[in-house]
């Protein structure tokens, strides 16, 4: 498992109105490796507004429709749920990400 990975997971959730979704670990890379049971995840829609928290993203990544990486909806997932492997970002797609989680989390550059 690496940052930038997408995976398809089931996870039940009342806020949720589908039973899978795409998600894409944002974790660093240590805490992946680690003995940690869970990574943070951040969930892929296909609705996108054009926010500064948001990363669009199209089929180039594994995904069936133009999407968005949503960096305000972040979860933690075990890694065991993590098993239906979808596509991997690409290094620009994972530079926007970084900003998309600096603006989501408040962080400045």
């Amino acid at each position: 498992m690496k940052r930038g990975e997408l995976y398809l997971v089931s996870l039940a959730s009342k806020n949720d109105v589908k039973r899978q979704r795409v998600y894409v670990v944002v974790s660093r890379q240590a805490a992946i490796d680690s003995t940690y049971s869970t990574v943070i995840c951040a969930p892929i829609y296909t609705s996108f507004e054009g926010l500064s928290t948001q990363v669009e993203l199209g089929i180039e990544s594994g995904l069936k429709h133009a999407s968005a990486i949503r960096c305000d909806e972040l979860i933690s997932i075990r890694k065991s749920q993590l098993t239906e492997y979808i596509g991997a970002l690409s290094n620009k797609k994972i530079n926007e990400l970084d900003y998309a989680l600096l603006i989501a989390l408040g962080i400045e550059a």
